[in-house]
Formats: structure tokens, C-alpha cells, sequence
């Protein structure tokens, strides 16, 4: 007698933002690679999802909202999506159900899931930064998440104490981009060479490009009047484009306002020193090697919020990757023209604060090294791996 063949395993995923697109890609290629013609996905994405064979839900664009006011006037819209998307996981009934980043949409649509079918395996690739503030979100994520994938080396530990569910590293997308964030000869050359390249960083959001490009042209400005020699390039993307030419409108210095990823990239490869809002853009500007100054600026309610909610010593992503505070950060009151120029002046030149970042920078590759195996793999095997746990309990 024949036996059956195994039915194709379908998999679910939800990604709303560019980032996790691209997350959900590379996982969706090792998943192929591993089940060949036995996969089916379903889910929402972006367009590298939709080329690994995604037809998404409704276009993720939908749920490119700014602000808070934006959010609460399209508050029934996004509640009638995450209700669409839990509805059609539950009507799938996949082997797996993997969530990426964008918690707020995410974890409603998981908890969902997990009410009308405690049965179908969720996975959530992208652990939210419980580790800095409402740690009690690990307790409640054991309710309706099976496994964490973390980005951090930290991450695994924090879900251990936090006794939320199990949580595995499975690596930063940037450890495999190392080539195209560090300088070859050339790139190196002009790294070295006067004047020097700084980089502006300000933001990712129209919000925060607003609330950091006047401290920071003033601060630059000042840099410049003590006497500093330096080249300054800002990178920006092309939606962004608009809002920084009119930030810098009024600069005593005028940046070279460079476009798009691929210089954003070059532009990393030859920056001696940068000036960058705090965020995941520390960790890139360390791994590219990079000495830094970051600051933060936010409303004063969201100053309020933040300052009780907050329990890591750091805000920067790349201090707390290292281990220790080796990156000047200035905060709200702190974040003054004065204090940006005077650390600039120390990462642009051969001095101590400068040395120690270096040689920090040096030690990343150890900590956040993942053997021989790439990011997206550790990935695949362990929603492999949940899978067919799903699948037993089933």
C-alpha cells in the first residue's frame, strides 16, 4: 500500500514595515530552499516579500502612519486590518504563523490567533525592546508567542529573567552587510585624509528630523567657528529628501545631502566621525567602525513619558550591545549646540573618547557573531523547528 504524501506546509507571515520585508524575505528564501515545492506562504509584506511568491493581504503602505494624531484618526482602519489578518490566519490554519517587528500591529493580530486557535504555532521574528522599557510584556507574550528570534546577543537572557517565553539569537541583518558598511584601500585612504568626512544623522522620521536639525546645525555651526575643518555629507532617503533641505536651509554650513541606500552606504565608508540621533543607526555606525556623538530630542510629553518608562542606563543600541558606555549620548536639556561641538571635536581628532570607541567597535564581531551560519538561517531552523512541534501537538 502507497503512502500518502506529506500536504505542503503553509506558513503565515506578517510584516508591515520595509525592515521586516526584508527580514521576511530572506526567511521565506531559506524556508523554499529547505521545503522546496512543499511550501505554500501567505501573509502581508512588501515588495521583496511579494518576490518570494507573497501575495500580501493589502499593501503595507496602508499602515505607513506618522504621529499621533495620524494614528488615532486612522484608528478604525488599522483595527479592521489587524482584525482581516487575524481572520485569515485562523481560515489558513498554517503549520506557522511568524510575526516580524511592528509590535503594535503584530502582537494584536498573534493575540488573536492564539484566542480562536491556541493550536497553530506563532513565532515572532524581531523581539520588541521589552529589554527597555514595559518589561512586563515578556510575561505576556508567553500567553500567544512560542518562540523569539532576537537581533540582540542580550535578548535571550532579558527573556530568561523577564520568564517570558524561550528566546533565541539568531543575529543582526547588519552582520551580514559588513562588506558594503566597511572601507576598502581607497575608501580608507579618504577616511584617513583632512579635511574629514562627518556624517549627519538626524532621524528616520519627518518627527525627529524636526525636533534634532536645529541643535544640530547650530552645533555644527559652532564647530566650524572654533576653527574645525570638516566635510559634511547627510544622508537621507528619497521620501525624506524634502524635509531635509528645508531643515538645513538655514545652516551656516551647507551639508552635501547624499540620497538614497547605496550612498548612504558609500558615505559610511569614508565618515571619520558622525552626529547621529540615537537608535539602531549607533549599532550600524559602530559595526562600520565609525566614533560618535548621538543625541535625542522628543516633546516634551513624550520627554515625560519616556523618562518614567525607561529602565536600561543607555538609550544607545550600540552601548548596550557592547556592554558598556563608550558612546557620549545627550538627552532633551543636554542636547545643547555647546555640548554636541565639544564631543565632535574630541571624535574628530586622536583623542581618548575617540580611542575607546575604536577599540570597543573592535570587539563586535565576537559578540555578535553567530557562527557560520547567516542570520536568516537560524531563523528558518527554528520555525522549522516549531513547526513540526505544532504539528505533533496537533
Amino acid at each position: 500500500m502507497m503512502q500518502s504524501r506529506d500536504p505542503k506546509r503553509r506558513i503565515f507571515l506578517v510584516a508591515t514595515e520595509e525592515s521586516g520585508d526584508r527580514l521576511g524575505s530572506a526567511l521565506m528564501k531559506v524556508l523554499r530552499q529547505r521545503l522546496g515545492d512543499g511550501v505554500e506562504f501567505e501573509g502581508v509584506g512588501g515588495r521583496t516579500m511579494a518576490r518570494e511568491g507573497l501575495n500580501s493581504l493589502f499593501p503595507i503602505e496602508e499602515l505607513s502612519i506618522v504621529g499621533f494624531a495620524a494614528v488615532v484618526q486612522q484608528l478604525p482602519k488599522i483595527l479592521r486590518l489587524i482584525r482581516q489578518t487575524a481572520d485569515a490566519v485562523t481560515a489558513t490554519s498554517p503549520d506557522a504563523l511568524v510575526i516580524i517587528d511592528s509590535p503594535d500591529f503584530t502582537h494584536r493580530v498573534a493575540r488573536r490567533v492564539r484566542a480562536k486557535n491556541p493550536a497553530i504555532p506563532i513565532v515572532d521574528y524581531v523581539s520588541p525592546q521589552l529589554w527597555a522599557w514595559r518589561p512586563g510584556r515578556a510575561r505576556t507574550m508567553l500567553g500567544y508567542v512560542d518562540h523569539v528570534l532576537g537581533l540582540l546577543p542580550f535578548e535571550p537572557e532579558e527573556y530568561r529573567k523577564l520568564r517570558g517565553p524561550p528566546c533565541s539569537y539568531v543575529g543582526h541583518p547588519l552582520i551580514e552587510q559588513l562588506s558594503s558598511l566597511r572601507p576598502n584601500v581607497e575608501e580608507q585612504k579618504r577616511r584617513d585624509a583632512d579635511p574629514p568626512v562627518l556624517l549627519v544623522l538626524p532621524g528616520s522620521r519627518r518627527s525627529e528630523i524636526r525636533h534634532h536639525l536645529e541643535v544640530f546645525g547650530a552645533a555644527l555651526g559652532r564647530l566650524q567657528a572654533e576653527g574645525r575643518a570638516f566635510e559634511l555629507m547627510l544622508p537621507t532617503m528619497p521620501h525624506l529628501e524634502a524635509t531635509v533641505r528645508e531643515g538645513v536651509a538655514n545652516w551656516q554650513i551647507k551639508p552635501q545631502i547624499v540620497v538614497g541606500e547605496a550612498e548612504r552606504r558609500a558615505a559610511f565608508r569614508t565618515a571619520r566621525a558622525a552626529l547621529a540621533k540615537s537608535g539602531t543607526v549607533t549599532l550600524e555606525l559602530a559595526l562600520s567602525g565609525i566614533p560618535m556623538v548621538t543625541a535625542y530630542r522628543v516633546g516634551a510629553v513624550e520627554a515625560f513619558i519616556l523618562r518614567r518608562a525607561i529602565r536600561v542606563p543607555s538609550v544607545i543600541l550600540a552601548n548596550l550591545v557592547i556592554g558598556r558606555d563608550v558612546i557620549p549620548e545627550f538627552l532633551q536639556e543636554n542636547c545643547t549646540p555647546e555640548n554636541l561641538a565639544q564631543a565632535l571635536s574630541e571624535v574628530l581628532t586622536d583623542s581618548p573618547l575617540r580611542r575607546q570607541q575604536v577599540e570597543a567597535f573592535a570587539e563586535l564581531d565576537a559578540i555578535m557573531s553567530t557562527g557560520n551560519k547567516p542570520p536568516s538561517v537560524l531563523a528558518a531552523d527554528i520555525v522549522l523547528a516549531t513547526m513540526r512541534k505544532g504539528r505533533r501537538a496537533t
